[in-house]
């Protein structure tokens, strides 16, 4: 029989949705806390095939998702083009920066990055050949933009602030970025792919911060040309896209774009998605994370809602954004036993 997700994404409504949760393999698990020690620091565990594809399944054993995803982060792709890549402890990620061409010009060629990369591919195909046969394997990497976003800041920020200065002084420049951060995501994707991932994922954190036009050209374009060019390669691969907080721009995703599945965040309501969105295809969400903290009465009747709400189109429960560090374990299990129970 084909897996609950799979059939999902081909648009197959289905009693029970099937369930997810990104950063299932996190730090809320003690797990993967253990694990992560024995790597020593987060960069060594990603690129650990026998850790990373330990603390992938980890939360399969202990929860039965219907999909794992693979351990990994979105800021290998800039460091395998060359960027500086470390994690500050307590503050998060630190690249070198692109602040104008000359910057761009260092970055290595698409062709170099498997070279790096190299760890990453067989952690999947370690997956591939661990996962019970009822879970699907679902590879990912950042969407253009988002990756962008930290390149040319060196870091996380608020409201992208960078990158939407570097669009107004240099557009060519920042347009160029966005071109080879495009050809290299369609390279990795495929790459996963070929490696065993059965569905791939295009993670667009900060879509949101993109207005009028350049929401057209920085997360609509790029997602279409890699969905385009995946599934010339891989034909019938499905692919779920994640604009997060787009808004009303969530509407028509799946056909400006081609993507099977468009994600949800916890800021959409789930009756207008419903109305506006699902009616395109498949759409996965949008649960809040912090339910998986505070847990009780209201887990349980926002769960169910969300697949009452969801309940006659296709759709995969997931959250709306990842499942925070201090979530408790507990409360992800009575999540899943109120969608499935």
């Amino acid at each position: 029989m084909t897996k609950t997700i799979l059939r999902a994404l081909k648009g197959e409504r289905q009693p029970v949705p099937p369930i997810w949760m990104m950063r299932q393999a996190g730090r809320y698990l003690p797990e993967y806390r253990a694990t992560r020690a024995k790597a020593g620091d987060f960069l060594s565990l990603c690129y650990a095939p026998d850790l990373a594809t330990e603390v992938t399944l980890q939360p399969i054993r202990r929860y039965g998702f219907d999909a794992a995803i693979l351990f990994a982060d979105i800021l290998l792709v800039p460091q395998a083009l060359g960027a500086e890549l470390w994690f500050e402890p307590g503050e998060g990620p630190r690249l070198s920066t692109i602040t104008g061409a000359a910057d761009l010009a260092r970055l290595r060629p698409v062709a170099e990055i498997d070279a790096t990369l190299a760890p990453v591919y067989q952690t999947v195909r370690n997956l591939a050949g661990a996962l019970p046969r009822e879970t699907t394997l679902i590879g990912f990497a950042g969407a253009p933009w988002t990756v962008a976003t930290y390149m040319v800041a060196g870091r996380g920020t608020p409201d992208q602030g960078p990158a939407h200065a570097l669009i107004a002084a240099d557009r060519a420049t920042f347009a160029a970025l966005i071109d080879r951060l495009t050809e290299a995501t369609i390279h990795y994707l495929s790459r996963q792919v070929e490696a065993g991932a059965e569905v791939v994922k295009i993670f667009d954190s900060w879509a949101g911060s993109l207005k009028g036009t350049d929401f057209d050209e920085f997360a609509v374009a790029p997602s279409t040309r890699i969905i385009k060019a995946l599934k010339a390669r891989h034909p019938g691969l499905p692919i779920i896209a994640f604009p997060r907080e787009a808004g009303p721009r969530y509407a028509g995703f799946h056909a400006l774009t081609g993507a099977d599945g468009v994600a949800l965040d916890q800021s959409v309501d789930a009756g207008w998605a419903a109305a506006h969105v699902q009616t395109g295809g498949c759409v996965q969400g949008n649960l809040d994370p912090r339910h998986l903290v505070s847990g009780g009465a209201d887990l349980i009747a926002e769960t169910r809602r969300i697949v009452r709400t969801f309940g006659q189109g296709a759709h995969i429960f997931n959250l709306g954004h990842g499942i925070t560090p201090d979530a408790d374990p507990d409360n992800v299990q009575r999540m899943i036993d109120a969608v499935r129970g």
